[in-house]
């Protein structure tokens, strides 16, 4: 059963209510600052960010990613001026695959590498325990993600941007796309300036949604590498993220096609130790430029919050007795 609330309405940008998420957003922010610099394990990371921003993969990711948009708003789609809903979709993907990559590789390179090659040994010898160690690597990772994600979403906003006004003077070449509303003969004529920026701000859910699933896979990578070696872990989530996208389908089908009770019975089994994936995927609604509600996202970040604690909390079991010598 699906808990979150309906995922969208059919309205605009400008009739929801968005002060409670940007209150949390610098509420999130200021943490983050406080959590870096006031406790220790704040310290471990500020460290995996820095390392994790400095690694090539980083700068690879930023600028292949930031191609992959660039090519995406010029190629035409041949889609019957439906160029700009294949943007969306393709931009959120690339947002996806690129966050996920980051902080899998870097969870394998910062925990696991340590771990064998007997950092993490010296750095418990300190006043650390393997607690604020796992906390720290798992908030530096996440750091990471967001010093990745936050520039590529500006980039695919702008282009969004672009591309709208684009297609708007390429079917009327009359309308000017830097004029404000008008009223033309008692009507009032909505015109690309405002649209183009109502249809950026339709896109920011679906980012802030993106980033709920990294870092789910995110927690999860990091409980991997506390036992088992990169090439396992990148095994293990590409597993988890193709099983947790398939979970709705598999319980549905399970209930309604097969209706065996031993299979419906693992296809929920599967489903509650699976993350649900599927429901940060919110393409479809941001393409077919259907508003997200925030109370959807608020239902998202909550089983975001709850799914990351479990799974950090079961890293703790996993590296408290782990053999670092």
């Amino acid at each position: 059963m699906n808990v979150f609330p309906l995922l969208a309405q059919s309205t605009t940008a400008s009739d929801v209510n968005w002060v409670p998420a940007w209150l949390i957003a610098l509420g999130f922010l200021f943490a983050l600052i406080g959590f870096g610099y006031w406790t220790r394990a704040g310290v471990i990371a500020r460290a995996t960010t820095k390392e994790a921003v400095r690694q090539p993969l980083f700068f690879l990711l930023l600028i292949i990613s930031g191609f992959v948009l660039l090519v995406n708003t010029f190629i035409p789609f041949f889609t019957l001026e439906a160029d700009v809903k294949m943007l969306k979709e393709c931009g959120l993907a690339t947002l996806l695959i690129s966050g996920l990559m980051l902080t899998v590789w870097t969870a394998g390179t910062s925990i696991t590498n340590e771990i064998e090659g007997k950092t993490a040994m010296t750095l418990l010898s300190k006043p650390i325990n393997r607690r604020q160690f796992v906390l720290g690597k798992y908030i530096g990772i996440m750091q990471s993600a967001l010093w990745l994600l936050v520039p590529l979403a500006i980039i695919f906003g702008a282009l969004i941007f672009y591309k709208v006004g684009h297609d708007q003077r390429e079917m009327s070449e009359t309308v000017s796309p830097w004029f404000e509303d008008a009223q033309v003969a008692g009507f009032t004529i909505k015109l690309p300036q405002s649209e183009r920026m109502a249809v950026v701000t339709q896109v920011i859910p679906g980012v802030v949604l993106v980033f709920f699933e990294v870092a789910v896979l995110g927690a999860i990578s990091v409980a991997v590498a506390t036992r088992l070696p990169i090439v396992v872990n990148l095994v293990v989530c590409f597993a988890i993220f193709v099983i947790g996208n398939l979970t709705p389908m598999m319980v549905s089908q399970s209930e309604l096609v097969i209706r065996n009770e031993a299979v419906t019975f693992v296809a929920r089994l599967i489903a509650t130790a699976v993350p649900s994936l599927d429901a940060f995927n919110v393409s479809a609604a941001v393409a077919t430029e259907t508003q997200v509600l925030p109370s959807y996202t608020g239902m998202a970040l909550i089983y975001c919050v709850a799914y990351v604690t479990a799974t950090i909390l079961f890293a703790f079991i996993l590296f408290e007795d782990r053999d670092l010598a």
